[in-house]
C-alpha cells in the first residue's frame, strides 16, 4: 500500500493532465489504507462500527426509560440513534482528521504529497462506517413501524453538509496539530462537551428559546434535527434549518482551506 500511495504521490508532481487522475487516485489509496488498518488485528473487525452506536443507545435507553423514564418521547430507542450516529461520526472523523498529517509523516517527507489530501481523505474514510450506522439507522426506523417517505431525499443533502464542514474542521486542527500537538486532546475534550450540546438523548422543544438559533449553527446538531424531522415525523427539514446548515459547512471548509494554504509552509519542518 505504501508503493502505491508513493508511486502516485511522485506522478502526481509531474506536469501535464495525468495530475487530476492522480490525485484522485492517491486519495482512494488513503481512504482504503485508513480503514484497513484501523481495524488491523481486531477479532470483530468492522463489526465495531455497529457494536459501538447499540451499545451507548441501550445504555441511554436503560437510563431514561428505567431509571429516569421519560414517556413523552415515542420510539425513544430510534430518536437516541438519530443522535448518536451523526455524532459518531462527527467526532470519529475529526479526531482521525485531526491526526492524519502526523500520522502520515513518513509518506509526507519522503514524497511530495499534496498536503490537504491527507486529511480530507482521513475524514472520507469514516464514511465507509458512517454508511453502516446509517445502515443500522434505516433499519431501526423500518422496525419502529416508520416508512419511508418522499423527504428521505433530502438525507444525502444534510449529511453531505456535515462531512463537507468536518473536513473543512479538520484541516485547521491538523495543520495546527504538526505545530500543537496538544491539538488532539483539545479535540478529544471538546467532543465530550459537544456530547450534552447536541441533543441526543433530549429533545429539541426543551431547549431555551434563547439558544435554538445558536443550537440551529452546530452542524451536529442542525442535522440531528433534519433527520428526526425525517426519519421520524416524516415532514421536511425547516429551511432556516437547511440554510444555516448549508451556510455554515461552506463557511467552515472555505476557513479551513485558507487556514491550511496560510500554515501548510512549513509542515515538513515540525513533522
Amino acid at each position: 500500500m505504501t508503493t502505491a500511495l508513493e508511486f502516485s504521490a511522485a506522478r502526481s508532481q509531474s506536469p501535464g493532465p495525468l495530475w487530476h487522475g492522480d490525485y484522485w487516485f492517491l486519495f482512494r489509496e488513503l481512504v482504503i489504507k485508513d480503514f484497513k488498518i484501523r481495524y488491523r488485528n481486531m477479532s470483530l473487525g468492522v463489526f465495531w462500527s455497529l457494536l459501538n452506536p447499540l451499545v451507548i443507545m441501550g445504555v441511554l435507553w436503560f437510563v431514561f426509560t428505567k431509571i429516569f423514564p421519560n414517556n413523552s418521547i415515542p420510539n425513544f430507542a430510534v430518536f437516541v440513534l438519530c443522535g448518536l450516529v451523526p455524532y459518531n461520526f462527527f467526532t470519529l472523523a475529526w479526531i482521525t482528521g485531526t491526526g492524519s498529517l502526523v500520522d502520515n509523516a513518513n509518506l509526507i517527507k519522503r514524497v511530495p504529497v499534496p498536503r490537504e489530501i491527507v486529511p480530507i481523505s482521513s475524514v472520507c474514510s469514516n464514511c465507509i462506517h458512517l454508511l453502516i450506522q446509517i445502515g443500522l439507522l434505516f433499519c431501526a426506523v423500518l422496525l419502529a413501524g416508520k416508512g419511508v417517505n418522499r423527504y428521505w431525499g433530502w438525507l444525502p443533502f444534510v449529511w453531505g453538509c456535515e462531512v463537507i464542514f468536518v473536513c473543512g474542521l479538520s484541516l485547521i486542527c491538523a495543520v495546527l496539530n504538526v505545530y500543537i500537538r496538544d491539538m488532539r486532546y483539545v479535540v478529544e475534550s471538546a467532543n465530550t462537551v459537544l456530547f450534552w450540546l447536541v441533543p441526543i438523548f433530549y429533545p429539541f422543544s426543551i431547549i431555551p428559546e434563547r439558544f435554538r438559533e445558536v443550537y440551529q449553527f452546530n452542524p451536529v446538531a442542525a442535522l440531528v434535527l433534519a433527520c428526526r424531522n425525517i426519519l421520524l415525523d416524516g415532514v421536511p427539514p425547516p429551511t432556516p434549518l437547511l440554510l444555516k446548515l448549508s451556510g455554515s459547512a461552506v463557511a467552515m471548509f472555505i476557513l479551513g482551506m485558507a487556514v491550511f494554504k496560510l500554515l501548510r509552509r512549513r509542515i515538513y519542518d515540525y513533522l
